[in-house]
């Protein structure tokens, strides 16, 4: 099992990459930073290729709206090339409250757009010309005429870069579990993994092209190990009630859909209710300990082992951590012991 972290958008970036290189040789494999209307993915990874030696490092996500599939691959390509063969890409769909509210482009054809990009990425990769007409109609109705079709410049250091797909909706997932090499879902819960996702990696993995990689799951939480941890999961709440109460509208809310089919409907409409009334921390504190406990790795050892083995046994191959309290790192040292054990 590899292990995880991911840079989140806010906060002091500069001071965050000290820390990356500081678990890199505390034996992290792999770091996602994520972009939402903050700063870019693409500079900080840059960064964190010239500070960094062995770690995989890639965008967790890049949304598939914001640039164009040749630019997303031809970035890609960059940092691979940068960081010595270490990048990874990690897309999605975002939502229409990033998309459409930030950046101002129709939140439309989620899936459809998904795997054509994907498509054109890897036939950028292959340095193959990009004749396609799809969705993002290369060439388009209305163009000048003079388009030409291009392959890439220079040499990618890999004709093929892993691809990982954030998905929680079944048709996503399906999608991700056919094309991409690793799936990053969000408020993962390894004992309900099967009921909820089961069918749709399922279906993916049966049309899936023999020529992939093993299919990646990335899933995780919360990390601190220690006989007096426990009120550290508090810390988690505010970020919960963000996304299932706020993060969209009434009508479209991924993630509160999400916890709908977790079980933890009634919950999900309550926390939401709060949360658009401007009670964000009632809505925080309605979120029982028993699921805040199943959703994170926080506790003395033998929990925390329980935790990995269930993640394990739900197919995870890559465990997302997110270390806090007085001693992360040591905490991620642990976990690392932990996981090279079993």
């Amino acid at each position: 099992m590899k292990l995880a972290m991911q840079v989140n958008y806010a906060g002091d970036i500069l001071e965050t990459v000290e820390q990356v290189v500081t678990y890199e040789q505390a034996g992290l494999d792999i770091v996602f930073v994520a972009e939402a209307y903050g700063f870019d993915a693409v500079s900080i990874l840059g960064y964190l290729a010239a500070r960094t030696t062995r770690v995989e490092l890639g965008p967790g996500i890049l949304p598939i709206y914001s640039r164009t599939p040749a630019l997303i691959a031809q970035t890609a390509a960059g940092l691979d090339y940068v960081s010595g063969g270490r990048a990874v890409l990690g897309l999605g769909a975002s939502g229409p409250q990033v998309i459409e509210g930030w950046h101002g482009v129709a939140y439309d054809r989620p899936i459809a757009r998904t795997r054509e990009l994907i498509e054109i990425c890897r036939k950028v990769w292959r340095r193959e010309r990009l004749e396609a007409d799809g969705i993002y109609q290369i060439p388009f109705p209305g163009g000048t005429g003079l388009g030409k079709a291009l392959k890439l410049i220079t040499q990618p250091v890999r004709p093929r870069l892993p691809i990982y797909v954030a998905a929680i909706g079944p048709a996503n997932v399906a999608l991700a579990a056919e094309l991409a090499e690793g799936w990053l879902p969000i408020f993962y819960l390894p004992e309900q993994a099967e009921a909820v996702w089961g069918e749709a990696v399922k279906k993916g993995l049966a049309r899936r092209d023999g020529s992939l990689a093993n299919f990646d799951v990335v899933a995780g939480g919360m990390l601190a190990i220690g006989d007096d941890v426990q009120q550290l999961l508090e810390l988690a709440r505010p970020h919960i009630a963000l996304y299932v109460g706020g993060m969209g509208a009434r009508t479209k809310n991924f993630y509160n859909d999400l916890f709908h089919r977790y079980g933890y409907g009634d919950l999900a409409e309550q926390i939401q209710e709060l949360y658009l009334g401007g009670e964000r921390e009632k809505a925080a504190a309605c979120i029982p300990l028993d699921l805040l406990e199943r959703l994170n790795l926080v506790g003395d050892s033998g929990f925390v082992e329980d935790r990995v083995r269930a993640h394990a046994g739900a197919g995870v191959g890559t465990l997302m951590v997110s270390p806090v309290g007085n001693d992360p790192l040591g905490s991620f040292r642990r976990l690392r012991e932990i996981v090279d054990r079993l």
